[in-house]
């Protein structure tokens, strides 16, 4: 097949780079297009990847910046599609969704929010899309006919053990030390209008909490004012999850990335006005307990909470079992959409009559 992808985000990348590795191996002819995000672009060039950047100089965070980056990417997607002719479109994003529409091809859209966390999302995705898949926990409200559900998350596909080898070489220094890790997005996605997540006030507090115990590292979407400057962690983002498999903490206004920490068994604080809407991170916490949401401006609670798992014996080790008891519940998600791409729209039609097909991927 001749495939199309497009990654507005590195967690849609990182969730589908296995599959494309071995659908090209396979003998599938790969299309990638991005929109620069954070180090979406880096990570391409470090796992090798050809790309087309559609959307090179980013867009503005308002309301009409993000409709007028939607209508630049229809334009240049929609000559890509009739140039190369795909024969299957898969994203994360409405662009594909529409174009697929209207040039009568398939699309799967994959995605782990909630219907009624995304925004506009579904308004412009859902009507249009031919399959929405998803983890078992999402709702897509009245989709349900277009929806695949998988027991598992997006992030296992490149964080499940038969996909992810935690290397404790690629932290350098840090090796066998003990260090945290605080990570701030610049919330600056169309869901994230009017979202709140850690303070300056709190940052502050939280690097005096830490820093007794371990070496406080910040990953930031954002340049740090000059007084956290010191604490920034400058590495390859293509090795950001070793660093979060070996912290003992991660701290975060960051759904992906808590969720991603509980998924390597390393435990996660998020503050953010999205506790308690998101099924996915809700699973997380309230059935395995691997990560735990505050909302914004409770800095109390926070501090609480942190001061709390640091004082449980043996936390990596008890967060590892936590782990453990997690997947046994999910399956590979990578070889489950290795298998649903290449026999698609067959594989839709097994995974509506008979759910329970998903288990061959455990």
């Amino acid at each position: 097949m001749k495939i199309f992808y497009y990654f507005g985000h590195p967690a849609q990348f990182h969730f589908q780079k296995n599959s494309i590795k071995y659908l090209e191996e396979n003998g599938h002819q790969i299309f990638i297009y991005i929109k620069t995000k954070d180090v979406l672009q880096r990570l391409l060039e470090e796992h090798e990847f050809f790309y087309r950047n559609v959307l090179p100089s980013g867009r503005k965070s308002s309301f009409w910046g993000i409709l007028w980056a939607l209508i630049k990417r229809n334009i240049l997607l929609g000559r890509e599609i009739i140039k190369y002719n795909p024969d299957l479109l898969i994203a994360s994003d409405p662009s594909f969704s529409q174009l697929g529409f209207l040039f009568r091809i398939p699309c799967i859209n994959c995605i782990d929010d909630d219907i009624d966390a995304i925004g506009y999302y579904s308004c412009l995705t859902y009507p249009f899309t031919s399959s929405i898949v998803t983890p078992t926990s999402c709702r897509v409200g009245r989709y349900a006919s277009k929806r695949i559900s998988y027991s598992g998350y997006m992030k296992l596909a490149y964080l499940h053990p038969n996909q992810f080898k935690p290397d404790s070489s690629k932290i350098g220094r840090l090796e066998g030390k003990s260090f945290y890790i605080i990570r701030l997005t610049n919330l600056g996605a169309h869901h994230d209008i009017g979202i709140k997540g850690i303070s300056k006030a709190e940052l502050r507090n939280l690097i005096d909490l830490l820093c007794p115990t371990g070496e406080v590292l910040i990953s930031s979407e954002s340049i740090l004012p000059p007084e956290f400057s010191r604490y920034q962690l400058s590495i390859s983002p293509s090795d950001i999850h070793h660093y979060l498999y070996f912290a003992k903490l991660l701290i975060c206004d960051s759904q992906s990335m808590a969720g991603e920490a509980a998924m390597l068994g390393t435990p996660s604080v998020r503050v953010s006005s999205f506790v308690g809407k998101l099924s996915v991170l809700e699973e997380l916490e309230h059935n395995y307990q691997l990560t735990f949401g505050i909302k914004p401006g409770n800095s109390k609670a926070l501090c609480d909470k942190i001061i709390q798992l640091l004082g449980i014996p043996n936390l990596k080790d008890e967060f590892q079992s936590r782990r453990q008891k997690m997947l046994r519940d999910k399956i590979d998600v990578t070889a489950f959409m290795i298998w649903f791409v290449e026999k698609f729209p067959e594989s839709f039609r097994i995974m509506k009559e008979n759910p329970d097909y998903q288990n061959k991927f455990k």
